[in-house]
């Protein structure tokens, strides 16, 4: 497979590496890096097309640059930029279809569309939507921090956690135009200083879960798919009863078989391993495995979920994971391998 990785630029010129992954024993080997985006701080592979999405996150005129895939190299060609409305641009996700890339940015609390064309250029911003409001911390919730946005399996719907409102804020997307409109009901709420930063839907429950950045925590919400709406049944904590350290989280992502979800601890730097009851989708905690490194961000699991690889910011390096499909633990494999300031992993399928 191949593997892209983005980071965090501060003085390099280069920022998105490329790795290929040798899926039977676990070896990262470099292949490439790749200048011409400013931390690219959060990437998307597009689902069916030979398209990798990157964001900028400059904190001013924050870009989304479109790049080729080489199907057999997997060597990167830009394709194109499009200037995007917001500020500090933190996420990026595509519809299933492939039709719409909706970028988040937290700065200035907003969540912008743009189309997708039928060669994987982007076209200019078919929506740019504006949250509004506080909660309860004043330090990080003094206003709208919009942190990502995921799409249903249908693609019908799309989610945007955002960390300042304590709100999961849901919109319709039309794949005709990719724009986005708030649904109605416009959101659901998490518990006031929750913090929601990053959601996943399971694979095969009405169920859906957010992590909690602030106060180190998951929700577990039931998925009205028809309605478009949530509704927070369960919260449980990331970190071990008697730590007493830094709270903080980064990613969350289900396995595919629907039985095992995972976040990142960061102060713990720790991934959390939570069971997933199989009729309603409850959570019971499993474990924790030290992240191999310092400040764990986002993390992924390749499609088969035989291997995860975890992106350590603070001390510049990834660690790949076997994993034990009955158990959900987590064994490592080698040594962290080096990379600058590593923020986002993102899996892709060689041919064949």
């Amino acid at each position: 497979m191949h593997v892209y990785i983005g980071t965090y630029t501060q003085d390099r010129t280069e920022g998105l590496y490329h790795f290929t992954f040798d899926t039977k024993t676990g070896a990262l080997t470099p292949r490439g890096a790749y200048g011409g985006v400013v931390n690219p701080s959060f990437l998307a592979p597009h689902p069916t097309g030979p398209y990798l999405y990157a964001v900028a996150e400059a904190g001013r005129n924050d870009g989304l640059t479109a790049f080729a895939i080489d199907e057999s190299t997997g060597i990167l060609t830009k394709l194109n930029t499009q200037t995007t409305p917001g500020r500090a641009a933190c996420h990026v996700a595509i519809d299933p279809a492939g039709t719409t890339a909706v970028v988040s940015y937290y700065a200035s609390g907003s969540v912008a569309s743009f189309p997708i064309h039928d060669d994987g250029r982007l076209g200019p911003a078919a929506s740019d939507i504006r949250h509004v409001g506080s909660s309860v911390n004043p330090e990080r919730q003094e206003g709208p921090h919009a942190h990502s946005t995921t799409f249903d399996p249908s693609g019908r719907f799309a989610v945007t956690a955002d960390l300042g409102l304590d709100q999961l804020l849901v919109s319709v997307l039309d794949p005709a135009t990719s724009e986005l409109v708030p649904h109605d009901p416009p959101f659901a709420r998490v518990h006031p200083g929750a913090g929601p930063r990053h959601f996943a839907f399971h694979p095969t429950l009405a169920v859906a879960y957010v992590i909690n950045e602030l106060d180190a925590t998951v929700t577990t919400l039931d998925w009205d798919a028809e309605a478009g709406k949530l509704e927070p049944r369960q919260t449980i904590g990331t970190l071990p009863e008697e730590f007493d350290g830094r709270r903080s989280t980064a990613e969350v992502v289900v396995h595919p078989n629907g039985k095992f979800l995972y976040g990142s601890n960061r102060g713990h730097d720790s991934l959390v391993i939570y069971g997933i009851d199989p009729d309603d989708g409850a959570l019971s905690l499993v474990g924790f495995t030290p992240s191999g490194g310092q400040e764990p961000r986002n993390f992924n699991l390749d499609p088969s979920g035989r291997w995860l690889i975890a992106c350590n910011q603070n001390s510049h390096d990834v660690q790949v994971y076997s994993v034990d499909g009955a158990t959900g633990r987590l064994s490592s494999v080698g040594e962290p391998v080096a990379v600058p300031m590593p923020v986002c992993v993102k899996f892709r399928r060689l041919p064949g």
